[in-house]
């Protein structure tokens, strides 16, 4: 099976001298279609650097990511939801960005699924951790992108919510064949995952 996204001889470095931090040291990374990777590591350990250069958000100093030519939706830990627009508002934003047209179907499905339909004209300071959670995941979904790429998409949330969280946006890629790479310090939530990618020192210690 051809890889979907991929990392070849990835470097990324910050200060020097003394001050040097390898934060992705040489890394090599494949990811097939439809897979649910959890990437887990330390503090400091380079998980979030990493996910930022396969996302395009960050260049690296030297080496290649290589994506299969299709669309990335991101989910943030701190949500990055527009805080004068309504649910349905904020769920459909990059769609309008794009200059696509809205697939309502499509997109209510998604809504469905979350569990806001009866929430979609409700500003984001209206509603709890996790119900702003579920309405980044719904905007990160509604575009149809191939991969979703989640920064500590729970880091915010108790634990209950945020395993609920978790469960519905597994089920979420997976019915809609979608491929997940997810950064979390949590070995719970890692655990729920078709795969665990350990970084550490900038390095992948385990995959």
């Amino acid at each position: 099976m051809k890889a979907i996204l991929e990392t070849r001889d990835l470097v990324k470095y910050y200060g020097k001298g003394d001050n040097l931090v390898k934060a992705i040291d040489h890394t090599d990374l494949i990811i097939e279609p439809g897979e649910f990777t959890a990437i887990v590591g330390r503090s400091g350990s380079g998980k979030s650097t990493l996910l930022h250069m396969l996302g395009g958000l960050d260049r690296p100093d030297s080496g290649k990511v290589l994506i299969e030519g299709r669309k990335i939706g991101f989910i943030f830990q701190s949500y990055n939801l527009v805080p004068s627009l309504n649910v349905w508002e904020n769920i459909v934003l990059p769609i309008g960005l794009d200059g696509k047209k809205v697939d309502t179907e499509y997109v209510m499905d998604i809504i469905c699924r979350i569990g806001m339909e009866d929430k979609l004209k409700s500003l984001p300071n209206t509603l709890s951790g996790g119900q702003q959670q579920r309405v980044a995941i719904a905007r990160a979904l509604a575009s149809r992108p191939a991969i979703i790429l989640a920064d500590e998409p729970t880091g915010n949330l108790d634990s209950k919510t945020e395993l609920e969280v978790i469960s519905m946006l597994k089920s979420c890629v997976s019915e809609y064949g979608q491929t997940l790479v997810m950064i979390t310090h949590d070995e719970t939530i890692a655990q729920m995952a078709d795969r665990m990618i350990v970084i550490e020192d900038g390095k992948v210690v385990r995959a």
